[in-house]
């Protein structure tokens, strides 16, 4: 079976969304399927509107649906909701093919926040394209619960998973800076809110991972902290399990991948309790969650890195593919019924 996955969001950009797909990618023969990706590869791009560092391809849906029908799938998801996976929900609506999606990004959050649109416009929007699908894919219960209020349809639940053999603890340090580090890893943008994780009154050192439109601004708002812009791979897991405590400031994200990255490599989270720490965090006692930031990153500082590291060992990449494969079979057997 093969299974084409249309996605906005690609190498080289940096984000939960490319490292979903690429895990999925990965673990695909282990379940005996085929995936493959139609991404921004072999169209012009161009950038995004007050992000120029992600750029987005231009092209029709009479284009993608070439495209498409050249890959020859047996199922389609559609992973965004930018130019090619809107270009791809037409194509599939001309041919009355059935698709997937997934609930990746909270753009009506994102736009409201830069005032780009009005939050209530965009979720109308989004029902229309996700619940004119078979199927629509969230990371969590929380989230799950809050979109089927909004009127969305069909939610198939499809957590994530880390790669444990790579972000794991590690003897030495790659930051010679006072002690705690508290550390975080995003996007640097206006709606990771990393203003509330750096204007914190903590001990120690502050280490911002990530690059973005935001950078120079808060670089200059917070000097004492240490902006070492984006890492990948073993660079990535060094700098996390170099850390103390992984503090997460952001009140909009679906899920955050990095909270299991920085479990894995054995650094307790503080974060709110939103959605995304709530589930991934839970009861585990693998972080502490608090409507006040700075309690919650002092209160990290007391968790045992063993404990993080055993709670990120239960969300496995193998088993988060299966989910998803399994969503795309049960989706389209009750179209077929």
């Amino acid at each position: 079976m093969r299974i084409l996955i249309v996605t906005d969001a690609w190498l080289p950009q940096v984000n939960g969304v490319v490292r979903s797909i690429e895990a999925l990618l990965q673990e695909a023969p282990s379940l005996g399927v085929e995936i493959e990706a139609l991404t921004s590869v072999g169209f012009r791009t161009v950038p995004i509107p007050t992000y120029n560092q992600v750029r987005v391809a231009v092209t029709r849906p009479s284009v993608v649906a070439r495209r498409i029908e050249e890959l020859r799938p047996d199922f389609i998801h559609i992973a965004t909701e930018g130019p090619l996976g809107i270009c791809a929900w037409i194509a599939c609506r001309r041919a009355g093919r059935p698709f997937t999606t997934a609930y990746h990004t909270r753009f009506p959050e994102y736009l409201a926040v830069r005032r780009i649109a009005p939050r209530g416009l965009v979720y109308a929007l989004l029902r229309r394209f996700h619940n004119a699908g078979v199927g629509m894919m969230v990371a969590t219960e929380t989230l799950e619960r809050e979109l089927h209020a909004r009127g969305f349809a069909r939610l198939m639940r499809w957590s994530r998973g880390v790669d444990c053999n790579l972000f794991r603890p590690r003897a030495a340090s790659v930051f010679d800076l006072p002690r705690p580090i508290f550390l975080t890893c995003a996007r640097v943008a206006i709606e990771k809110n990393l203003g509330a994780f750096l204007s914190l009154d903590l001990p120690g050192s502050k280490v911002v991972v990530g690059d973005g439109p935001a950078r120079k601004r808060l670089q200059m708002r917070f000097p004492e902290a240490h902006f070492v812009g984006e890492l990948h791979g073993v660079a990535l897991a060094a700098a996390y399990a170099s850390a103390d405590v992984f503090v997460f400031p952001s009140l909009a994200d679906t899920f955050g991948l990095v909270l299991l990255e920085a479990l894995a490599s054995g650094l307790p989270v503080a974060a709110y309790p939103v959605t995304g720490p709530l589930d991934v965090i839970g009861d585990s006692g693998a972080g502490a969650l608090d409507a006040n930031l700075r309690r919650a990153a002092l209160a990290a500082l007391a968790i045992p890195r063993e404990r993080a590291r055993a709670h990120a060992l239960t969300f496995s990449l193998g088993e988060s593919a299966r989910q998803f494969v399994d969503n795309i079979f049960g989706a389209h057997a009750k179209v077929a019924r």
